[in-house]
């Protein structure tokens, strides 16, 4: 007797989601081991919650990662960073060769989400693996000048590798808790310029993108043979930090959390702002002293985030780029997107208006949630939106809030930090997914919108 052939697989995206689940559930299992903390065992939640948080490389904490954590907690968050930093896809897309001959499908998927072309997926892939161990390299190399001398050897070379991958794969997590009194994150170096340009660099390249570096390594830099979504991405990214950094100047000039600062500190600690502010999670100033323009500054800054395949999360600087020349062009009532000698295919509009109002969807829903979980206080709706902006983002940065909410709002920013990191598969998915037959187009009414 003969049974029916399956007619449904599981599709690319089906095995995707189920091992990155597998794979916090894993760093859960380990976190919550009585060795794995330094006094007693992790509740449930909070293991969750932190895997989850270095899976996404989020960054967001129940609690200070060097004082609750022992090394053996700390060398499985750096895992899941690692992980979540180069991604899943990459990962899996590397087994699948091993195994059998991609398909179309497939290929799509996989190159999607790591922001490469639809050509030589090997080559892709391990060009990914070795520029994220060659930037990961000398950027602990960089820290460990300061963190060896701060630490000693072993301290100090242990903190500056997982500061380097932290910090390239735009996680935010740091084990500088309980080391130095009275301070928090990477604020003790927040007037030294090796440490915080040496992760400006590493949380800028990582928060590129894997085909940005890769066109400008086969370009030799060379401007004119740039494609055009490099050079987009490269002017937006540059405009975003300096005009953060400039507003971030302006806003804080009178706030607590430039206090005792000179202007040149100022400056670098406004750099700071503006490029951790793009889904990194670091902080050299306290995130809760910032005047209420600047927490909103960080709000919009992590709402963007950095560029599609990158580690980077929020609606990516692609989706912002092209939501701002549709409106351009609307404006001046032209039916093309034009970017210089170049057109923008339309659907492309469709597609990151979608994404935008969904972002926005999810944060404010998240938003009404954790403020009817939580009792009411001075700041608890800005608090809130920060919050989760910053894990729909998967930014990491917080005003002091994530420690202190019940577990149903932490349950409600660890489902927004899944979305935020494994969002783009969703879509890539839909979007990829091979019709069988052709759309009925129905006949066109007037609306009225503006």
């Amino acid at each position: 007797m003969k049974f029916p052939k399956m007619k449904n697989r599981m599709n690319v995206w089906g095995y995707l989601s189920l091992g990155y689940l597998a794979v916090i559930a894993v760093g859960t299992v380990l976190l919550v081991l009585p060795f794995s903390a330094r006094e007693g065992r992790t509740s449930f939640i909070d293991a969750l919650f932190t895997s989850v948080s270095a899976a996404c490389v989020t960054g967001l904490v129940p609690f200070e990662t060097n004082v609750h954590w022992t090394g053996f907690g700390q060398a499985v968050i750096l895992l899941l960073i690692q992980f979540g930093g180069l991604g899943f896809m990459t990962f899996v897309s590397i087994l699948l060769m091993l195994v059998r001959r991609l398909g179309q499908f497939e290929r799509k998927a996989i190159t999607q989400a790591v922001g490469g072309t639809f050509s030589g997926v090997r080559a892709l892939v391990r060009r990914i693996v070795v520029g994220t161990v060659i930037f990961e390299f000398l950027g602990a190399v960089l820290l460990c000048i300061r963190f060896v001398p701060d630490f000693g050897w072993g301290a100090g070379i242990w903190r500056a590798v997982f500061h380097s991958v932290s910090a390239f794969c735009n996680a935010g997590f740091d084990i500088m808790g309980g080391t130095i009194a009275g301070t928090g994150s990477m604020s003790y170096y927040a007037k030294d310029p090796l440490v915080c340009l040496t992760l400006c660099a590493l949380i800028i390249v990582g928060g590129l993108g894997f085909c940005v570096w890769g066109d400008i390594w086969e370009s030799r830099g060379n401007p004119k043979k740039l494609q055009l979504y490099t050079k987009v991405i490269l002017i937006v990214n540059t405009v975003l930090i300096v005009a953060g950094t400039l507003l971030f100047l302006l806003f804080e000039r009178n706030s607590t959390a430039y206090e005792g600062m000179n202007f040149g500190e100022r400056l670098l600690a406004s750099l700071f702002n503006s490029v951790t502010a793009r889904t990194a999670g670091f902080y050299t100033t306290d995130p809760s002293a910032l005047s209420d323009s600047g927490s909103i500054l960080m709000i919009i800054l992590m709402f963007i985030g950095g560029s599609s395949g990158s580690t980077a999360g929020g609606i990516k600087v692609g989706t912002f780029t092209v939501i701002i020349m549709g409106m351009v062009a609307a404006f001046r009532a032209k039916k093309d997107i034009n970017v210089g000698k170049r057109r923008i295919d339309s659907r492309l509009l469709s597609q990151a208006l979608a994404i935008f109002a969904a972002y926005l969807l999810l944060a404010v829903t998240a938003t009404v949630v954790i403020c009817a979980i939580e009792p009411d206080g001075e700041g608890t709706t800005l608090r809130a939106v920060f919050e989760a902006v910053s894990a729909l983002g998967t930014v990491g940065l917080s005003m002091g809030y994530t420690e202190t909410l019940h577990w149903a709002s932490k349950l409600v920013l660890i489902l927004l930090m899944y979305t935020g990191r494994a969002g783009v598969l969703t879509l890539a998915f839909a979007l990829g997914r091979k019709r069988e037959t052709a759309e009925i187009r129905r006949p066109v009414d007037t609306f009225f919108i503006g």
